[in-house]
């Protein structure tokens, strides 16, 4: 039986380091009642995590409520400033059984703050998401010192996914997933989209990126959601076009070109340029709505090497691509001027 004052949880006991630890199931309503902490006012350096970011709260949040039947979210990891008594269910089964812990002790965050802030908003506006259970891996009586390496330790090897993996395994985005069967429908783009990376190596045969066709296809349409199928059609049509007009992307699709190549000598691989012939894009729709394919003719005009002195202060300075917001649009004028549309 639990003692009165304590909190009891049924658990696995393990060891790492010459340490036990225990991996538990508790309920999200659990968790936002007992895994609360304000450090707001406390010093960074006598705290073991960093400041809560109130902005990625609503995020976290609002990804539970808007899939409550699937939804995921990995182990906490907390620590407990006072004695963890373990109870093995069996001597036949030492590691398997329930841990006890006083209401007096102080439990710790040590990974996953917003994850718990966020559940605690979430279990407050909808009740019933509280009965769903995560995992929460426990630590004894760790002093201020280890359970801030404990943070550096659980921080310091993640590795954020890229933004074009992030793309391709983002089911729940209807435009990511556009943009990865897309990728696959263009002539161009089929077979040389890296979809994992966002950079490109030198003996790669790839030679455009998921996340420079994804931003630059948000820049074509003007919106990042509620594609229609009017947005698809014309999304499909002027990639198509454009891997037709300009010259080196037509010799890539007939293997005339390496991908290689056409890197190092012209500029129409790079994510801002990209972006910049879909602005282009965007432009000639508005003006030519029932002429812009024909317009796009005009992209066999462009000088694309980087060489061209109509890039510098733009997209190249000082013989280097830029990345500049600005020198984007400039290049896109440049683009579009060269399609009619200042005629």
């Amino acid at each position: 039986m639990a003692e009165v004052n304590t909190h009891t949880f049924e658990a696995i006991r393990g060891r790492q380091a010459n340490h036990d630890f225990y991996i538990t199931m508790c309920t999200l309503k659990t968790v936002a009642r007992l895994f609360t902490f304000k450090e707001e006012d406390i010093p960074e350096e006598q705290r073991a995590q960093r400041k809560l970011r109130k902005s990625r709260i609503p995020r976290i949040r609002d990804y539970i409520l808007q899939n409550p039947e699937d939804y995921t979210f990995s182990s906490l990891t907390v620590s407990v400033d006072g004695k963890i008594s373990f109870e093995p269910v069996s001597a036949g089964r030492p590691n398997v059984g329930a841990i006890t812990i006083s209401q007096d002790s102080t439990i710790l965050i040590n990974d996953g703050q917003h994850r718990a802030a966020a559940i605690e908003e979430a279990v407050a506006d909808e009740p019933e998401i509280g009965r769903d259970k995560i995992s929460v891996v426990f630590f004894e009586d760790l002093n201020l010192k280890q359970s801030q390496q404990m943070f550096a330790d659980l921080n310091k090897h993640a590795v954020k996914p890229t933004k074009s993996l992030g793309i391709l395994y983002d089911r729940r985005n209807d435009f990511a997933s556009f943009v990865v069967e897309m990728s696959k429908q263009v002539p161009v783009f089929r077979g040389r989209t890296e979809m994992e990376k966002t950079s490109i190596s030198n003996r790669s045969t790839k030679f455009f990126t998921l996340n420079a066709l994804d931003l630059a296809t948000k820049n074509l349409l003007g919106k990042n959601k509620n594609l229609t199928a009017k947005d698809k059609e014309t999304a499909i049509l002027f990639w198509t076009l454009v891997g037709k007009n300009i010259p080196e992307w037509y010799l890539l699709i007939d293997r005339k070109f390496t991908t290689y190549e056409l890197r190092k000598d012209y500029v129409h691989a790079n994510t801002n340029v990209l972006e910049a012939i879909a602005l282009a894009g965007a432009t000639l729709i508005k003006k030519f709505p029932h002429d812009w394919k024909r317009k796009l003719v005009g992209l066999q005009k462009v000088d694309w090497s980087r060489t061209n002195p109509e890039w510098e202060d733009k997209i190249i300075v000082k013989g280097k691509m830029t990345k500049r917001k600005e020198g984007m649009r400039l290049a896109a004028k440049v683009i579009a001027g060269h399609c009619g549309a200042n005629r």
